[in-house]
């Protein structure tokens, strides 16, 4: 992958919407992927109608990324793409709890770290139009890693495993890389989400 420009000019913002929209078109993909994986995984139906809500409001920031990219006269799709969301689908197909820990809990809560600093630079720029969009994506993510910290709980207890202690192993092992610091903590604990899982790893 060819390294970004920065986001001052025309060019630059739309490379960062196109790959904000394509870490959205990706999320759809793994929203419906943990519904239909893990279809036999006796869990309750509140399980499956949870990660439709989050399917359905990935679908709607990816609609409107794709909205200010047609604002800058581009598409979605002009622009080359990584494959890293899915390829952390593909090491975690097979272990559901591995799946909650990586998607929202590591891939997702770093969204919650980098987007204020995005929507403060849209702002600095003028762009007020991009920066109510990350404002709005914002907000429903940080309903979407509750999501993944609630059921990675409900699994935890149902198999009497210590839940921050079971996170630390299964990042260890799944996800390639390390908890890059500065940590929203606040943004981290609006969705349930304790500084006693990441904060360990970031020490890695």
């Amino acid at each position: 992958m060819p390294k970004r420009r920065g986001g001052g000019s025309p060019a630059g913002r739309i490379a960062l919407l196109h790959a904000l929209a394509h870490i959205e078109l990706n999320a759809i993909d793994l929203a419906w992927d943990i519904i239909a994986r893990f279809a036999a995984a006796d869990l309750p139906r509140e399980f499956y109608d949870d990660w439709v809500g989050v399917a359905a409001e990935e679908a709607e920031h990816h609609a409107l990324l794709a909205e200010r990219l047609r604002a800058f006269g581009a598409s979605y799709g002009d622009l080359p793409a990584h494959d890293g969301l899915w390829q952390a689908a593909e090491a975690t197909s097979h272990d559901l709890l591995a799946r909650l820990a990586v998607v929202p809990l590591v891939l997702e809560a770093r969204g919650l770290d980098v987007t204020p600093t995005m929507i403060a630079r849209l702002d600095r720029l003028g762009d007020t139009e991009s920066a109510a969009v990350l404002r709005r994506i914002y907000d429903d993510e940080i309903g979407h890693v509750a999501t993944g910290m609630r059921w990675f709980a409900f699994l935890c207890a149902r198999g009497a495993l210590p839940p921050a202690e079971t996170y630390h192993a299964l990042v260890r092992r799944h996800f390639k890389g390390v908890l890059k610091p500065p940590f929203n903590d606040e943004g981290r604990a609006a969705a349930g989400f304790s500084a006693v899982f990441y904060a360990p790893l970031a020490a890695d």
